[in-house]
């Protein structure tokens, strides 16, 4: 019973883990993504350095790195680059890292 709990703890802080780091990360891309228009440059650029460090802190390099340089594009007034890293990123983002889920197996009579 002990092992059971044990292992089932260790999936859900997993599970938490992605969340605070990866979904996080991607929803924030996504929203800065379709509201840029009514943000100034600077908030997207703080925006994107943050991002960058939440795929940092989870072990994605690439996706860290795309987002670092688009918030650099971004204080640089580069939008289609910053446009083209920032699409980069964010589908890198996450998807990777997914925990998986324990499926039983289904009993066949």
């Amino acid at each position: 019973m002990e092992i059971s709990r044990k292992r089932l703890r260790e999936e859900v802080l997993e599970r938490v883990k992605f969340m605070k780091t990866c979904i996080m990360a991607r929803e924030l891309c996504l929203l800065v993504r379709t509201q840029r228009a009514v943000l100034e440059l600077k908030d997207v650029e703080d925006i994107c350095q943050y991002i960058s460090g939440l795929c940092r802190e989870e072990g994605c390099s690439e996706p860290s790195e795309l987002c670092a340089k688009a918030a650099t594009a971004v204080g640089l007034g580069d939008e289609e680059k910053y446009i083209d890293l920032c699409a980069q990123s964010c589908a890198k983002c996450g998807e990777a890292r997914r925990p998986q889920q324990n499926k039983k197996e289904a009993y066949v009579a």
